[in-house]
C-alpha cells in the first residue's frame, strides 16, 4: 500500500508566519530546493504534527510551533492519497485547538479522526513532551529529519512488531525455550572457568600457561648460562685476534697522507669559490648596464613615436579649423556690422527722445542738465570701476585648485625622497686642492664634490687610472629621481609657475582678487542707483546707454524756443522702427555666429590638445635626448653587451674551476677519515674491555654445577607443557560447545532478518562491493563484513554511516510496502557527508526507488542534485 503526499499548507508555524502551501506532489521522486533558513526542515516538522501531534497536546514541542515573539494558533493541512484513495488532514493546536480527518465516507473530527488516522497509518498516540519519533510507526522511521540519517539506528518496537508479524509465518519459532536457556548457562559457567569475558584464555589456562612460562624461564636461563659460559671461552679468544688486526690496521699511515693531500685541495678549493663570487658580481654589474641602456633606448623609441602621433592629430585638427575659418570671420563681420548698425539705431533713438523731452519739459531744462552732469561724473566712476573689477576677475580667475597644490606637494616629496636614497645608496667624490692632470670619464674636473652613481673611471695622470663602481642600486635611484623631477616641472609648466611657492603666492593674490570682487561689484551696484529726473533706472547698463545717448548734448545750452513737439513724434516713431529692425538683424547674426562659434568650439578643443600632447612629447623627448650618455647611447649599448657577454664567459669558466674542486666533497673526505680514527680507537677500547669482562665471566662461572642446573629446569618446563596441553584441550572443547550454540542462534536470527537483509544488500553491495550485513535481533544494522573482517558501524566513516541508514530505510519501505502497509520516504538534507562518486550512486538509486514509492528530497544544494529528474517545487 503507497502513501502519497499531494499538498501541505502551514500557518502561524515556527517561520511560516504566513500561509505557505506546497501543491503539486507527484507521485515519484520531488526536489524542493532552497537556501538554508528558508524552511525546509520546517516543512518536514508540520508534517509529521499535522499526522503524529495530537491537537490538543499543548506540550514544549506544540509550543515551539509558535513563530518566536507571536502567541498564534499554528495550523496546517495536508493532502495525501493512501492506495489512490484521497485524505485531507487538517490541524489547528494550541488557541481552539481542531483536528479534521476527510475521507472517502466523509469528516470526522476530534479524538475520533485522530484515532481514525491512527489505525489508517499505523502508529501510536505520542504522549511525550518532546516527541517520539518510535512512536509514529513506519512513517517515523521513513520520514526523515535533519542529521537523523548520520547514524544507523534500529527501528522502533511498532515497525518491528510489523516485520515480525509479517514474517511470523515464513520464519516460525525464533528462538528455543527455557531448555536451551539453561544449556547455555551451564556451559557459560564452565567456559568462565578457562576464558575471559572477552574471549581470551583466563583461569585453570591462565594459571597453566604462567606455571609453563615461569618453568620454561628457568630452563631457558639455565641453559642460557650455560652457552654463556662455553661461548664466552671462544668469544675471547676472537676478541684477543680482532683487537691484534685492529693494532696493526691503527699502525698504518695511509689515512694521514691522505688527509694532508686533501687539506691541501680544501685551500685551492676555498679560493676557487672566492673567485667565483667575484666573477658573479661582476657579469651582474654588466647585465645591469645592458638593462638600463635598453631601457633608455626603449624610452626613446616610445617617446618619437608619441611625437610623431602627436603632430599628426595636430596638423589634422588645423586644417579642420582653417575650414571653418572663413565662415567664422564673415559671421563675426556680420554681427559686428549688426552690432554698429544697433547701436547708432540706439543712440539716434535716444537724441530723439531727449529733443522730444526737450521740447515737452522745457521748463525742467535746467534740472534735466543738472541731472546729466551728475550721470555723467557716475559713468566716469563706472567705467573706472568696470575696469578695476575686469582685472580683479582675471586675476581671480587664475587661482590653482588644491588638487594641483596637492600633487606639487606630492611631487616635492617625491624629490626630496630620491634625493635622500640617492646621497644614502650613491658614491660622492670630493677634491682637495688643484689636479688639472685629473680626468673623471676623460671629462676635466669641474667642480670639488661629485656625486657617482654607475661606473666611473678616474685618470690620474700618465698611465694609471681609478676604476669607481657604486652600489648597482644607485643607477635606478637616479633615474626615479631625474622622472620625479620630470613631473613635477611638468606640472609647474602647466599651471605656469616656477615653484610651489609661486603658486601658493598666486592664490593668495587670487583669493584677494575674489574679494575685491565682492566688493567692486558692490560698489559698481552703488554707483548706478535710478534718477527720476532723466527717466534712469538702476543700474550700469542703463546709465551707459543714457550717457552714450548724450554724447552730442552741450551741456550749456541756453533755453531757446522749443520746437514743433509733432515733428519730434514723428521722429521718435522713426526713430523706433529703425532701432527695432536693427535689433532684428543683430539678433540674427548673433544667433548664426553662436551657432558657428559653437561648432568650431570642439575643433580648438581638439587642436589645443593636440598641440598640448605634441608639445609634452617633444619636451619627454628632448629630455631623453639630452640626459647622460644618450649621445653614443648605441655604441655604449655594443659595449655593455659585450662586456656581459666578456663577464659571462669569464663567469662560466669560473664555475667550471669552482666544480672541479668541491669544497663539501673534500671537508666530507677529511671528516671520513677522522672518524675512522676515532671508530678505531673507540673499538679498540671496547676489544679491550670485552677481553676484561669474558676473563672475569670465566672466572666466575666456571665451577656453579651449571649443567645440572639446566637438566632439572628441562624437566620441569616439559611437565608443565602437558599440563597446558590437557587444560586447553578441556577449554577449547567448551568453546566449541559454546559456539555451536551461538551458530545455531544466529542462524535462526538470520533466518528473521533475512528478508531485510536481502532487500538491503542490493543497494548496499553497489556502494560496498563485496561486503556482508549484519544484523542485530531489532533489525538494526550492527555490522559490514568486508574481506574476512568485521567492522562495527559506529567505527566507520559519518558519510558511510549516513548512505547506510538510508538505504536500510530503503529496504524496510519495501518491505513493509510490499506488504500493504502505507510508507513514504522524506529525506532532510540528505547525503552531505557523501563525495562525489558516493553522490552520484546514491541518487541513482534513489531515482530507481522512485519509480515504486513517492520521495520527497528537502535540500539546499541545488547544484548536488541539479542532475536529478523529478518535480522540482519551491516554498
Amino acid at each position: 500500500m503507497s502513501l502519497k503526499l499531494r499538498r501541505i499548507t502551514a500557518n502561524n508555524f515556527r517561520k511560516f508566519r504566513a500561509p505557505v502551501k506546497i501543491d503539486g506532489l507527484t507521485d515519484g521522486l520531488n526536489i524542493v530546493v532552497e537556501p538554508n533558513e528558508t524552511g525546509k526542515s520546517t516543512l518536514l516538522e508540520a508534517i509529521r504534527a499535522a499526522f503524529f501531534v495530537p491537537h490538543r497536546s499543548s506540550n514544549q514541542l506544540t509550543r515551539s510551533y509558535q513563530p518566536f515573539g507571536e502567541n498564534v494558533a499554528p495550523e496546517v493541512e495536508v493532502s495525501f492519497d493512501v492506495t489512490g484513495v484521497p485524505w485531507t488532514v487538517t490541524k489547528r493546536f494550541l488557541k481552539s485547538p481542531s483536528m479534521e480527518l476527510r475521507g472517502p465516507s466523509g469528516r470526522s473530527q476530534g479524538d475520533a479522526a485522530e484515532e481514525q488516522l491512527q489505525a489508517l497509518l499505523g502508529f501510536e498516540k505520542d504522549t511525550s513532551r518532546n516527541g517520539d519519533v518510535t512512536a509514529y510507526g513506519a512513517l517515523g522511521l521513513l520520514w526523515v529529519g535533519q542529521a537523523e540519517a548520520l547514524a544507523v539506528s534500529a527501528p522502533g518496537r511498532i515497525v518491528r512488531d510489523t516485520i515480525q508479524s509479517t514474517l511470523e509465518a515464513e520464519v516460525g519459532t525464533i528462538l528455543g525455550g527455557a531448555a536451551y536457556e539453561r544449556v547455555r548457562e551451564r556451559v557459560d559457567q564452565q567456559c568462565a572457568v578457562f576464558w575471559t569475558a572477552k574471549g581470551s584464555p583466563g583461569g585453570e589456562q591462565k594459571a597453566a600457561r604462567e606455571r609453563l612460562d615461569q618453568a620454561q624461564g628457568i630452563a631457558r636461563e639455565a641453559a642460557s648460562k650455560v652457552e654463556l659460559l662455553e661461548k664466552s671461552f671462544a668469544e675471547v679468544e676472537a676478541t684477543r685476534v680482532r683487537l691484534k688486526l685492529l693494532q696493526r690496521e691503527m699502525a698504518d699511515t695511509t689515512d694521514i697522507e691522505r688527509r694532508a693531500d686533501l687539506v691541501r685541495s680544501l685551500e685551492i678549493a676555498r679560493a676557487a669559490a672566492q673567485m667565483l663570487a667575484q666573477r658573479k658580481a661582476e657579469y651582474e654589474i654588466a647585465s645591469i648596464r645592458v638593462q638600463t641602456l635598453d631601457e633608455v633606448a626603449l624610452r626613446h623609441a616610445t617617446a618619437v613615436r608619441v611625437r610623431d602621433q602627436a603632430q599628426v592629430a595636430l596638423d589634422t585638427a588645423k586644417v579642420r579649423r582653417a575650414e571653418r575659418s572663413e565662415e567664422l570671420t564673415a559671421a563675426r563681420h556680420k554681427a559686428n556690422a549688426a552690432r554698429t548698425t544697433l547701436v547708432e539705431a540706439r543712440a539716434n533713438r535716444q537724441q530723439v527722445k531727449a529733443a522730444l523731452a526737450e521740447a515737452e519739459k522745457h521748463a525742467a531744462a535746467l534740472r534735466r542738465r543738472q541731472a546729466i552732469r551728475s550721470a555723467r561724473v557716475r559713468h566716469e566712476t563706472v567705467i573706472g570701476l568696470e575696469q578695476r573689477l575686469s582685472i580683479a576677475r582675471a586675476t581671480s580667475a587664475t587661482m590653482i585648485s588644491s588638487e594641483k597644490i596637492g600633487q606639487l606637494e606630492k611631487g616635492e616629496r617625491s624629490i626630496a625622497e630620491a634625493r635622500a636614497k640617492l646621497a644614502a645608496g650613491a658614491t660622492t667624490i670630493e677634491l682637495v686642492g688643484s689636479a688639472p692632470d685629473i680626468r673623471i670619464d676623460g671629462n676635466p674636473v669641474t667642480t670639488d664634490r661629485i656625486v657617482l652613481t654607475r661606473e666611473t673611471r678616474v685618470s690620474l695622470g700618465s698611465s694609471a687610472e681609478l676604476i669607481i663602481r657604486p652600489p648597482a642600486s644607485a643607477g635606478s635611484v637616479e633615474l626615479g629621481l631625474t622622472e620625479a623631477i620630470a613631473r613635477h616641472d611638468e606640472v609647474l609648466t602647466e599651471l605656469g609657475v616656477e615653484s610651489i611657492a609661486g603658486a601658493r603666492q598666486r592664490n593668495d593674490i587670487a583669493r584677494d582678487a575674489a574679494g575685491e570682487v565682492k566688493t567692486l561689484s558692490a560698489q559698481l551696484d552703488a554707483s548706478a542707483p535710478a534718477d527720476s529726473e532723466l527717466g534712469l533706472a538702476a543700474g550700469v547698463a542703463a546709465l551707459k546707454l543714457l550717457v552714450t545717448g548724450l554724447l552730442s548734448e552741450a551741456e550749456g545750452e541756453s533755453d531757446n524756443e522749443a520746437p514743433p513737439v509733432q515733428a519730434f513724434a514723428d521722429a521718435v516713431d522713426m526713430a523706433e522702427t529703425v532701432l527695432a529692425r536693427a535689433e532684428g538683424a543683430q539678433e540674427s547674426a548673433a544667433t548664426v555666429l553662436a551657432l558657428i562659434e559653437e561648432q568650431e568650439r570642439p575643433l580648438a578643443a581638439i587642436e589645443a590638445g593636440a598641440a598640448s600632447d605634441f608639445q609634452n612629447a617633444a619636451n619627454q623627448l628632448e629630455r631623453i635626448e639630452k640626459g647622460q650618455g644618450f649621445g653614443n647611447l648605441a655604441g655604449d649599448l655594443i659595449g655593455a653587451k659585450e662586456k656581459a657577454a666578456e663577464t659571462a664567459t669569464i663567469l662560466n669558466e669560473a664555475e667550471r674551476n669552482a666544480s672541479a674542486h668541491d669544497a663539501h666533497s673534500i671537508e666530507r673526505g677529511i671528516a671520513n677519515i677522522d672518524a675512522r680514527q676515532a671508530a678505531a680507537s673507540d673499538v679498540r677500547r671496547r676489544l679491550e674491555t670485552d677481553i676484561a669482562r669474558l676473563e672475569g665471566t670465566i672466572e666466575s662461572e666456571g665451577g656453579k654445577g651449571l649443567a645440572e642446573r639446566a637438566a632439572v629446569a628441562t624437566e620441569e618446563a616439559m611437565a608443565a607443557k602437558q599440563a597446558l596441553g590437557r587444560t586447553t584441550e578441556e577449554a577449547l572443547t567448551l568453546k566449541l560447545l559454546r559456539d555451536t550454540l551461538e551458530e545455531v542462534r544466529t542462524e535462526t536470527s538470520r533466518t528473521y532478518v533475512g528478508p531485510v537483509t536481502a532487500r538491503a544488500k542490493r543497494h548496499i553491495e553497489r556502494l560496498l562491493p563485496g561486503a556482508d550485513l549484519v544484523f542485530a535481533d531489532d533489525l538494526g544494522l550492527a555490522a559490514i563484513c568486508r574481506d574476512g573482517a568485521t567492522e562495527d558501524c559506529v567505527n566507520l566513516s559519518r558519510g558511510t554511516q549516513e548512505q547506510l541508514a538510508v538505504l536500510t530505510r530503503l529496504a524496510i519501505a519495501e518491505l513493509l510496502r510490499e506488504e500493504g502497509r502505507p510508507v513514504s520516504l522524506i529525506l532532510d538534507d540528505p547525503l552531505v557527508y557523501a563525495d562525489d562518486a558516493r553522490l552520484d550512486l546514491m541518487t541513482e538509486i534513489l531515482t530507481g526507488a522512485a519509480q515504486h514509492t513517492q520521495i520527497i528530497l528537502l535540500t539546499c544544494r541545488e547544484r548536488a542534485f541539479r542532475h536529478m529528474t523529478g518535480t522540482r517545487l519551491v516554498l
